[in-house]
Parts: C-alpha cells; structure tokens; sequence
C-alpha cells in the first residue's frame, strides 16, 4: 500500500539530454512544485541511473511519479511502471513532447502542475500503440525517413563527422530506400510510401502517409524531418483502424521510431490499438 503521508511526495525523473533539461529549467520545475505544495522526495536522472521500479515506490511510500524528459524517457518509464498503482505526471522536457500535449493541450508546466494541486486532473489509460518491439505513447514512425532521427541525434550530441555521415545516409536512404505499405486493412497506395506515421487515439490508430514525388521534394521532407516538423510536408491522411499490418514492398526490413526511438521491423509488422498500462495524469480531456 502506498502511504497517505506520501500523496504530495514526487519522485521525479529527467534525462540530462533531452530537450529542456537544463540546471534552470530543473530548478524552475522543483519551484514550481514546492510553490504548489509538492516535494520533490526522490530523483531519477535517467539514463544514468536506473527508472524507479513499482517495488522502490512502495518502499519509499511515493504515489506519484514527474518524469520531465523527452518523449522516448517516458516511454520508458511508463513500461517500467506498467502495473504499479500510482500515477504519473507527465511534463515538458523533451523536444516535443508529443504526450504531454496530448494529455495537456496547450497548458503550460506550471498551469499543469497547479491543476494537479487543486484536484482538477483525473486518471486516464489512453489508447497505445502496440507492437512485438514495445508499446509507443506519442506515436510509431516507419520506413526510410525514420533514418533521419540519426541524423537528429548526431546534431544533439554536436557530433559533426557523424553529423554529416548519417546525413547523407539519411538522403541516401529516403530516395532509395524500402517503401512502406499498409498490408491490412489495405490503405492508401499499393506502391507504399517512404514514411508512414501512426498516432494512437483512444478510438483507434490513425494513419497518414508521407511521400515526395521529386528530389527538391525529398530533401524539403527531409529537412522537415530534421526540425522534427515533417507533419507539414506533403502527405495523405488513410484512415483510423484499431489493428494494422505494415510491410516492406520489397520484402526487407525496415527501420521504425517508437516514440521517437530507433528500432528494426520487417518485412511486415502487426500493430494493434492497446491500453496504456499504468495511470497518467490528465488535464485535457477531449484531445481523443
């Protein structure tokens, strides 16, 4: 059982390289919580130290966990979580914290946080998407274009050599590479296309396709894709379904991002519309 006396009690856990994740921004967060009446007990710099397990939670009589980090460090908390009875509260700090604005909408950190003090968040278990290589929160990303998030991450960590090796790969991989189809239900073009991505809603996975027909094209969706705005480039939207099979056209593998975590499928992979595990906190409750 978790102890009453821990109900204000946080355990927070950040990733000192995401997006937001300065000594400012940190000390910003822990004055934000203790001016609405939360301790910061316990942290957690992931990956640096182990996530906190269900067990350690217990033990330490905490009820809720703050992760401020990027969208793949709360992916995996929220696995390492899956089954614990507390609840977590996701926060900004990532690049673009694609859960948090579902689960926020445009409120600020500080909006949020007062929200949860006051009692005005409740406990929700959205929709997932579910595959054999892990479950994704804020989105599943597949085919060639997934090979720019390299490219991303060698600009994060300002390695240049690397920084332009994964580049003109990525160029490489976009225009030559594996085109993605979805195999059932059959959406969109037979032909497939370089990026699919799938957002999980409570009522089903949506799909949209992204795809260039010229070179000058390809490098403006790839340029987009290394701002991490490629939603503004070209692309068809297919459809909404709770279980899907992707495949290769060529019947290789093919690179996917969970959450924005590099990963391998192939030649087909089967996805399918699941519950979130463990309880987050919301503030918006009209996103899905």
């Amino acid at each position: 059982m978790i102890a009453m006396q821990g109900e204000r009690a946080l355990w927070l856990v950040n990733n000192a390289s995401s997006g937001s994740n300065d000594d400012a921004a940190l000390a910003a967060l822990e004055q934000c919580c203790g001016e609405h009446g939360f301790r910061v007990a316990r942290r957690t710099v992931f990956p640096a130290e182990d996530l906190p397990t269900p067990a350690a939670l217990e033990a330490a009589g905490i009820g809720r966990v703050a992760v401020f980090a990027g969208d793949g460090t709360v992916n995996a908390l929220i696995a390492a979580l899956a089954g614990w009875g507390g609840a977590v509260l996701v926060l900004p700090g990532g690049t673009m914290n694609l859960l948090y604005n579902r689960l926020h909408g445009e409120r600020s950190l500080d909006q949020v946080v007062a929200a949860v003090a006051r009692g005005a968040a409740r406990v929700h278990r959205p929709g997932v998407i579910r595959t054999p290589l892990g479950d994704a929160y804020a989105g599943l990303l597949a085919g060639p274009g997934t090979s720019w998030g390299r490219v991303r991450e060698a600009m994060r960590d300002k390695a240049l050599a690397e920084l332009a090796e994964s580049t003109v790969e990525a160029i490489d991989e976009t225009l030559t590479g594996e085109m993605i189809v979805c195999v059932e239900p059959p959406l969109g073009r037979a032909e497939g296309y370089p990026l699919l991505s799938l957002t999980p809603h409570d009522g089903g996975i949506e799909v949209e396709a992204y795809f260039a027909e010229t070179a000058g094209q390809y490098l403006e969706q790839a340029w987009a894709l290394l701002r991490r705005n490629f939603r503004e480039g070209p692309h068809d939207t297919l459809g909404q379904a709770d279980s899907l099979r992707l495949g290769s056209t060529r019947g290789n593998r093919f690179g996917l991002l969970l959450d924005g975590e590099q990963a391998e499928a192939g030649p087909q992979i089967d996805i399918r519309l699941a519950r979130c595990e463990v309880d987050l906190l919301a503030t918006q409750f009209d996103a899905d």
